[in-house]
C-alpha cells in the first residue's frame, strides 16, 4: 500500500503543476468553434501546453501502480486533489493571492487524505468480466459522439456537460488501467479496455479544452470532478470489490467527502490570468465570464 500511495501523491504533484502550464498554453490557441485538428496544431506548437501534457504522462505513468494497488475511490480522491498543489504552485509561478477559503480548501483535502489512507482497505478484484471491458468502451464512443455535439454549443451550461464528458473519460481510463488484461503483448491488443483506455483519456483532454473555452472555471471543473472521482469510486466498490478497513468505513466515507469536498472550493486555481490569444473573444464576452484552459 505504502508504494501505491506514494506513487499516487508524486503523481499528483506533476498534475498540480501540468495544469498550471497546460492552462496558459491552451489559453494561448486560438478559440474552437467545433472540435478540429486545427485545435490540436495550435495546442501542440505551444511549449507549456506540451511541458504540462509531459507533466500529466508521467503523473499518468505513476498512477498505473496506484491504480494497480489502491482502491479507485482512494486514488481517484488523492490525484483529484492535484488542486491543492495547483493552488500552491500559481502562487508561485503565477503570483496569485491565497484567500481565505483557498486555505480552508487546501486544509480540507490534506484532512480528507488523511482519513482516506487511514480507512482505506485493500483494493478488490484487479479483473472483471469481458462485458465489463466491452462496457468501457461503448462507454467512451458514447462520450465522444456527445462531445462533438456539444462542442457547437456556449456558455456554463455546454462548458458544465462537456466537463462532465471529459471526467466521464478520465473515469474509463482510471477503470480500464485496473482491469487491462496485461498477460501478454496480445492479450493487450485485443482487450476492448485498452481501447476504452486510448479513447477515454484522449476524448477527455478534448472534451476539458473545450469546456474550459466556453463557461467559468466552477461550471467545467466542478462537473469534471464529480464525474471522475465518485464515478469510478462507486463503480470500484460495487463491481471490483473495493472496501474500506474493517470498522473503518466512516472514516474512508468522511475522508472521501472531506477531500472532493476541498477540490471544490479550489476549482478556481484551474484557472489563469486572462491573456489575449489569436482569436480572443470580444469585450463583453470576456467580461461577463472567466475562461480557463487547463487541460488534464
Amino acid at each position: 500500500m505504502l508504494l501505491g500511495l506514494t506513487t499516487a501523491l508524486v503523481a499528483t504533484v506533476c498534475f498540480g503543476f501540468g495544469s498550471v502550464f497546460q492552462a496558459r498554453g491552451a489559453r494561448s490557441a486560438p478559440r474552437a468553434d467545433r472540435v478540429r485538428v486545427g485545435l490540436l496544431a495550435a495546442l501542440v506548437r505551444s511549449w507549456q501546453f506540451l511541458l504540462g501534457t509531459g507533466l500529466d504522462i508521467a503523473g499518468f505513468a505513476l498512477s498505473i501502480v496506484a491504480l494497480r494497488t489502491l482502491p479507485l475511490f482512494l486514488v481517484q480522491s488523492v490525484t483529484n486533489a492535484s488542486l491543492a498543489v495547483t493552488a500552491l504552485a500559481a502562487v508561485w509561478l503565477l503570483g496569485a493571492h491565497l484567500r481565505r477559503s483557498d486555505l480552508l480548501g487546501i486544509a480540507a483535502v490534506v484532512v480528507g487524505l488523511t482519513l482516506l489512507a487511514l480507512g482505506s482497505g485493500r483494493e478488490g478484484r484487479d479483473h472483471a468480466p469481458p462485458a465489463f471491458h466491452w462496457a468501457l468502451l461503448a462507454t467512451t464512443v458514447v462520450m465522444l459522439l456527445l462531445t462533438l455535439v456539444l462542442a457547437r454549443l456556449n456558455g456554463n451550461a455546454a462548458a458544465a456537460g462537456l466537463g462532465l464528458l471529459a471526467g466521464v473519460g478520465f473515469g474509463v481510463t482510471s477503470l480500464a488501467v485496473r482491469v487491462l488484461d496485461v498477460d501478454g503483448v496480445a492479450a493487450v491488443f485485443t482487450d476492448p479496455a485498452a481501447y476504452g483506455l486510448a479513447l477515454g483519456g484522449l476524448g477527455g483532454y478534448l472534451a476539458y479544452a473545450l469546456a474550459l473555452q466556453r463557461g467559468t472555471v466552477t461550471a467545467a471543473t466542478a462537473a469534471g470532478t464529480v464525474a471522475e472521482t465518485f464515478g469510478p469510486a462507486l463503480v470500484g466498490v460495487a463491481a471490483l470489490g473495493d472496501a474500506a478497513r474493517p470498522g473503518y468505513g466512516w472514516c474512508a466515507v468522511t475522508g472521501f467527502a472531506v477531500a472532493v469536498g476541498g477540490t471544490f472550493v479550489l476549482s478556481r486555481f484551474g484557472e489563469v490570468e486572462p491573456e489575449v490569444g489569436p482569436t480572443a473573444p470580444s469585450a463583453p464576452a470576456a467580461a461577463s465570464a472567466d475562461r480557463t484552459s487547463s487541460a488534464r
